[in-house]
């Protein structure tokens, strides 16, 4: 797994009530917001190059939204400088992709508000976006890790509007998933890296992701209350 760029948002935000009318989560989302704004429950810690997701249910939206912001950040960097080959179908595709992944990451920054971490620093120095087979590898890996993610933290969110809205996006990034490895490997939509045998997609818990997207985070991002959860 390998990917992770940098990022200048092209023209494709929405309005904050205007995403959220888009997602379809309507009172849902004004619920939302309002707690978020008056949750006393996650303590972000901020350090030199280190910002703590705390705990709680923000936690978990915070945990969502720095995911969101390296897929919005490498996507972003793909169309800015493709890879030599790629063809106008791919372009769209990943336009596509790329447009989505900025609706995850501002819908995350709105619905937290002043609870949201910082930008993150992002640091794609070891993709080679110049080629073909290492973008998709790094975009599948992106996205795998995504699913995985949202599969291992939903059991920790209390609130239900939240998880509604987490299902909402998990469904996406998976559809993502799968059109990237059927892409390098026709045929492998559901590969067996991330589907069990049981049809039941795998998962990793919030210590591991985090470990493994840190590698493209200047601004590294730790979660030490679920280090710490069995």
């Amino acid at each position: 797994m390998k990917t992770y760029p940098k990022e200048n948002i092209p023209g494709v935000i929405m309005p904050r009530r205007s995403f959220l009318r888009h997602a379809g989560v309507g009172a849902v989302s004004a619920g939302l917001l309002a707690t978020a704004a008056c949750h006393k429950g996650n303590q972000i810690m901020v350090r030199p190059n280190k910002i703590d997701i705390g705990k709680g249910d923000l936690s978990i939206l915070n945990y969502a939204y720095a995911l969101e912001q390296i897929e919005a950040a490498f996507y972003t960097q793909l169309i800015q400088t493709p890879y030599t080959d790629i063809t106008t179908d791919e372009r769209a595709l990943f336009t596509t992709i790329r447009d989505q992944e900025i609706l995850h990451r501002e819908f995350f920054k709105a619905a937290l508000g002043l609870n949201a971490i910082p930008d993150l620093v992002f640091d794609f120095s070891t993709i080679d976006f110049t080629t073909r087979s290492n973008v998709l590898f790094a975009a599948k890996s992106f996205e795998d890790i995504g699913v995985l993610a949202y599969v291992g933290s939903g059991h920790y969110v209390q609130n239900k509007d939240y998880l509604t809205i987490t299902a909402k996006i998990t469904s996406v990034e998976a559809r993502h998933a799968a059109l990237l490895s059927n892409m390098i490997v026709p045929g492998t939509f559901n590969a067996g890296d991330q589907v069990d045998g049981n049809g039941l997609n795998k998962f990793l818990g919030i210590p591991d992701v985090l470990y493994l997207v840190n590698s493209y985070l200047k601004t590294k991002v730790a979660a030490v209350y679920y280090d710490y959860q069995v």
